[in-house]
């Protein structure tokens, strides 16, 4: 009778077998919505698998826990899950999803970072497009210990955060940012760039602080090569650069408003009242402004103002300066000293 039975038996506990591996290959396979259900999660470093499997089931991403856990289980991929941003929605399959987790694809935020700011606005930055905290970014730029194991010179990596265009995620620690930057700048900065500063006698970084006024002085990169010589040539007679934005970089807090006193305040990047480049880098500038530094135009100028459109006027000596500053920018001062000449 039992051997009778026993056919009837496998069949049955086959048949149960395959039914329970459909239902259990359908439960890993089969999305729980259409995709209309978007949703960003995030994994805090340290956050249990469980907790992670009920925020996706709290937003819809997943529809039981049970199923998705043993799946985990099943693939030794409970302890793997990183942490990050993530962009998940319901038409994606338990399988699909989990892959996404423990393979930490995340959502990389394109972050562009401006020619000419400053290490504190670029923390800000970073700080408002949720990618690193603020004040851990400032600490870290300028983290003695930190700066040494990268062998960067001077109190701070002003200068070397190269402007351009990232792809970070959010949360990432203040270290890699830091070291993408720079290894951007190092990109950059190429052997040809190395070359050309010892060939002026000017080191890396006097190259780059040179480089970094010329960006906070124009955004017009036609008149940067202009400027560059300006600033050469000034070096060269022993003549101090006489520059604002260096002024403005050694006042913080600065209230917008650029004084005479302000320009008599004694600070080591205050260019009035000190010879030679500044201490470091007062802004992060951009390729072409480096390379203005190092291949200024063939000029004899010593001067420039502003136009107040953007471009500058370039004069090769102090008369025809002084002319240049009555014209364009009409202070009474100059008005009053110059009045007959501008008729």
């Amino acid at each position: 009778m039992l051997k009778k039975l026993l056919p009837e038996v496998l069949l049955i506990s086959m048949t149960a077998a395959l039914i329970f591996t459909t239902h259990i290959y359908l439960c890993l396979t089969t999305p729980t919505g259409n995709g209309r259900v978007v949703k960003i999660i995030n994994i805090s470093p340290g956050t249990k698998f469980f907790q992670v499997a009920m925020e996706l089931k709290k937003e819809e991403i997943i529809e039981k826990i049970n199923a998705f856990s043993l799946l985990a289980k099943l693939k030794g991929d409970t302890s793997k899950i990183k942490c990050g941003e993530y962009e998940l929605n319901n038409n994606m399959s338990p399988l699909r999803i989990l892959a996404v987790l423990t393979n930490g694809e995340v959502v990389r935020r394109r972050v562009t970072i401006p020619e000419g700011l400053n290490f504190l606005q670029v923390a800000t930055l970073l700080d408002k497009t949720g990618i690193v905290d603020e004040e851990v970014f400032i600490k870290k730029v300028a983290d003695h210990l930190f700066l040494t194991r990268l062998n960067m010179a001077g109190k701070n990596l002003e200068g070397y955060l190269f402007p351009d265009t990232y792809f970070f995620t959010k949360g990432m620690y203040a270290e890699e940012v830091i070291i993408t930057m720079i290894n951007r700048f190092q990109t950059i900065f190429s052997k040809d760039f190395a070359v050309r500063s010892k060939k002026l006698g000017l080191t890396e970084r006097e190259v780059v602080t040179l480089a970094s006024i010329i960006e906070k002085e124009t955004a017009n990169n036609s008149e940067k090569y202009l400027i560059s010589a300006v600033f050469h040539n000034r070096l060269k007679k022993g003549i101090r650069l006489q520059s604002d934005p260096t002024v403005i970089y050694g006042l913080r807090p600065f209230n917008g408003n650029l004084t005479r006193k302000d320009l008599l305040k004694k600070t080591p990047y205050n260019t009035y009242r000190i010879g030679g480049l500044p201490p470091g880098p007062i802004s992060n500038p951009g390729r072409e402004a480096i390379k203005a530094a190092l291949y200024p135009a063939e000029s004899k100028y010593f001067y420039f103002v502003s136009k107040n459109n953007g471009t500058h006027y370039f004069s090769r000596n102090l008369a025809e300066h002084n002319l240049a500053v009555a014209k364009y920018q009409r202070t009474r001062k100059y008005k009053r000293k110059y009045k007959k000449v501008l008729k």
